[in-house]
């Protein structure tokens, strides 16, 4: 089975700069969890991305942004197929997501001509849309399509599969279920989700559901979890305050959610699984019960509280052992058996109170580049080192030999700025994206938080050469939009304009079109506005005239700033002051009588 993650492209603490270490940070926790494709959702995605997908063997539904037939975007449809059809993670193709008119002629007939634009250019994948209604229209998008995309309709696989046994069909979009990572306690006011796999949204369904109504039918190719890592916006069914959405099996950070380990136990056959769905952090509740759940691949759970056994059950993958359990204190224990063996356990304990942080890199090494990164996270423990999955408290850090690009911590209702020194636990848990300052050396952070010992960490930046690149050129900004006044026998006000509703007797030109001067009138206005870019206008910059033909003198905001004495050709820079909003330059040009004169190459404003 297609055991895939449909994903945007945001990482907390980034956003969708994502560098290129991290695509593979992130393609690699998707494949210990057992997935095995990622689709592009919607529009084509980052060539590093797909570099890393081929890498690591992850197979990718590469999906097309824009559903039209015009030649724009028909080009833009082949732009895709051209830049990856070489790609050997690519195994098929996309051409919209939910679009409107799936159930329709006009529909059917876009569709049909996409599909051949992409067979002309690639032949050898098949192509597939993604449709969440208009199945059983007369004329629709799955009869133009080599493999029928499903977003959502669980309830239809059976029907359509009877009423159309020759198509292959996937579920291009599934799921859509509402956690939010370590919690075990449904709050509407606060926007939080319990972690058990019991909400979902209205069009939805749970993890489990999904998985079982796929799972069980070979007629579906399998799975595109929505999501697989929460994502800015969009966090439904709630709106602001929350910042991003609860559908992901791991959160913005890539920490896991419930949902991780229950996919991972549903996937992974290879090796023994066990996990037990929460901390055991519940003072004040002694006596009350709490909900515990196992996810395995085991045959069956022996569940065990301080010794004592409190249950066991036959395991079902597709819905996962759980437990009402009186809460006390101390130690639970999840023994996983097969063919009457135990094979592996779990164990959680209740902790005592944070007195230390704990910082866990991916890697010991890095590239001393200026360019790898890699995610570190903080998590604060107790006195025996064990990790505290309640602890939610202010940590502050620093750095020498990289920089921290940014900082999360999963929680999809924080506004704290991703960006600076310092980050709440959420949770539990935060993390940092750190990357290496060019050179050989230590790259060492350290976090402290108030009352607790701090952490520190040493990575090694081995040497290495940077990327070959091309230098960056200087900002320039070609100032166009010119018109010239009429002629005059006599030296005429600088600052005179065209009338609003004058189209004629002020001509539009650019650099280049000079015209000769009669014999009695010599002089020309040429007048122009502009607004400077945000950096010059905050610091200034230089007006760049490439060529005047004509004794000139430059105005600029109503004032004289430059003068050129000579007709013959020159070039002219002058100092452009900083200023917000609109400035207004002006030439006024004396030709010599039957000459041309005025501006013979561009004007452009450059950085200092």
């Amino acid at each position: 089975k297609i055991k895939g993650t449909c994903n945007h492209q945001d990482h907390a603490g980034v956003g969708v700069a994502v560098p290129d270490a991290l695509w593979e940070w992130r393609i690699g926790r998707l494949k210990a969890m057992g997935s095995n494709a990622i689709r592009c959702s919607h529009n084509a995605p980052a060539t590093e991305f797909l570099d890393a997908c081929d890498r690591l063997g992850m197979l990718v539904m590469d999906e097309n942004r824009n559903f039209n037939t015009s030649p724009d975007y028909i080009e833009q449809l082949r732009w895709l197929i051209r830049r990856d059809r070489n790609r050997p993670s690519v195994f098929i193709w996309s051409v919209f997501n939910e679009e409107p008119m799936q159930g329709s002629e006009a529909g059917y007939e876009m569709v049909r001509r996409m599909v051949a634009e992409v067979k002309a250019l690639d032949d050898s994948r098949p192509v597939t849309a993604a449709m969440n209604a208009g199945l059983y229209a007369p004329k629709n998008v799955s009869q133009a399509v080599d493999v029928v995309g499903f977003n959502y309709q669980p309830g239809e696989y059976d029907r359509f599969h009877a009423a159309n046994p020759h198509l292959p069909m996937i579920s291009s979009e599934d799921t859509s279920a509402l956690m939010t990572r370590g919690a075990y306690e449904n709050d509407p006011a606060a926007h939080i989700f319990a972690s058990y796999d019991d909400v979902r949204s209205s069009w939805g369904n749970t993890h489990r559901e999904a998985w079982k109504a796929i799972a069980t039918r070979p007629f579906v190719a399998g799975a595109f979890v929505w999501t697989g890592f929460d994502y800015r916006g969009e966090p439904s069914p709630y709106e602001w305050p929350s910042a991003s959405s609860f559908f992901g099996i791991m959160d913005l950070c890539g920490f896991p959610k419930t949902a991780f380990l229950l996919r991972r136990a549903q996937w992974v056959d290879d090796r023994p699984l066990i996990d037990i769905v929460q901390h055991w952090n519940w003072a004040g509740r002694e006596g009350q019960p709490v909900t515990v759940m196992v996810l395995t691949n085991m045959d069956r759970v022996r569940l065990v509280l301080n010794g004592k056994t409190i249950g066991e059950q036959d395991v079902d993958r597709f819905e996962m052992p759980r437990w009402q359990v009186p809460y006390a204190p101390g130690r639970i224990e999840a023994i996983g058996y097969r063919g009457g063996r135990e094979v592996t356990r779990a164990v959680v304990e209740t902790t005592g109170a944070p007195v230390a942080l704990r910082l866990t890199p991916d890697r010991m090494l890095m590239a001393g580049d200026g360019e790898d990164v890699q995610p570190i996270t903080i998590d604060a423990i107790d006195a025996k080192g064990r990790h505290v999955a309640t602890a939610n408290l202010p940590v502050s850090f620093t750095i020498s030999g990289g920089e921290i690009m940014g900082h999360g911590n999963g929680d999809p209702n924080s506004h704290e700025a991703e960006k600076g020194k310092s980050r709440r636990l959420f949770n539990g848990l935060a993390q940092l994206i750190v990357r290496t300052q060019a050179g050989a050396g230590p790259l060492v952070v350290t976090v402290n938080a108030p009352g607790l010992r701090p952490a520190r960490t040493s990575i090694g930046r081995l040497p290495a050469t940077p990327r070959a690149q091309v230098p960056p050129t200087a900002s320039v900004q070609v100032i166009e939009g010119w018109r010239q006044s009429p002629t005059f026998p006599e030296k005429p006000d600088p600052n005179m304009k065209p009338a609003e509703t004058d189209m004629n007797s002020w001509l539009w030109l650019g650099a280049g079109e000079l015209q000769a001067a009669p014999e009695d009138k010599r002089w020309i206005v040429l007048r122009t506005s502009f607004t400077p870019r945000r950096g010059v206008q905050a610091r200034g910059g230089m007006l760049k005239f490439g060529g005047i033909i004509g004794r000139a003198e430059i105005w600029l905001d109503g004032r004289q700033v430059a003068n050129k004495p000579g007709y013959d050709e020159a070039a002219l820079a002058i100092a452009l002051p900083p200023g917000n909003g609109e400035r207004i330059v002006t030439l006024l040009v004396e030709n010599e009588a039957a000459k041309p004169g005025g501006l013979v190459q561009p004007v452009a404003v450059a950085d200092h």
